[in-house]
């Protein structure tokens, strides 16, 4: 699912609404009550994850403030359906996200998520929570190993230099895709600095080069589970 090709079709099929979505960021973000940790291109392939595939539930853990929220919601807006389940220790995005946004795709639950009921059949799950070692070989476990194949799967915070850091959440999470022969993509100007400036080039001739705003932080892995993965 993650190559190359798909992303640059993916981000050329919808340029159009990536464009207006951009915009409503960038607005939201003028308002003053966000805290982006998503950079532009992780955040952009998260959307267009969600509009290629039009999965009619996605589970996100993790959401602080909000901005991985907003993304994930938008595309559900524009697809037409879809509901979004958050879980997070605080309650931030409850208060930043605007109700157009929530009102009627958005299901929040407040508190650890490891003692949750995750909805049974998820279509894309992005991660950007507690960031160790330990969480990271339980949700590898305890969630990971439970999708049904093509499910579409997101993690923040794994590439932070050209590889994960020793003993790390990202260390943990490669393995496991190592183990399962799973391929992964990131779009890191430390992962793979040449996918990263492939993808500048392609959003520049779609004329979506300015940035929505000026964070360098994206050490997002994407991949998909396998045939045989559940």
């Amino acid at each position: 699912m993650y190559s190359v090709e798909t992303i640059i079709a993916w981000y050329r099929e919808h340029a159009d609404a990536l464009r207006a979505a951009r915009e409503e960021q960038r607005e939201m973000l003028a308002q003053g009550c966000l805290r982006p940790k998503l950079d532009d291109i992780e955040a952009e392939i998260s959307y267009l994850t969600v509009r290629a595939l039009r999965p009619h539930t996605v589970v996100e853990i993790g959401s602080s403030h909000g901005w991985s929220t907003s993304w994930l919601l938008r595309a559900l807006r524009d697809n037409g359906g879809g509901v979004l389940h958050t879980y997070d220790l605080v309650d931030h995005a409850r208060r930043s996200l605007p109700e157009e946004l929530t009102r009627t795709r958005w299901r929040f639950v407040r508190g650890d998520v490891r003692a949750a009921e995750l909805p049974g059949d998820p279509g894309f799950v992005l991660v950007d929570a507690r960031h160790t070692a330990g969480f990271a070989r339980w949700y590898t476990a305890g969630i990971f190993e439970r999708l049904r194949p093509g499910v579409a799967v997101a993690v923040h915070d794994v590439y932070h230099g050209r590889r994960p850091w020793p003993h790390s959440e990202g260390a943990v999470l490669l393995r496991w895709l190592r183990e399962r022969g799973i391929g992964h993509l990131t779009a890191s100007r430390h992962g793979d600095p040449d996918l990263h400036d492939h993808l500048a080039g392609v959003k520049r001739r779609l004329r979506l080069a300015a940035p929505v705003h000026r964070g360098t932080h994206d050490p997002m892995a994407f991949f998909s589970t396998p045939e045989g993965a559940a």
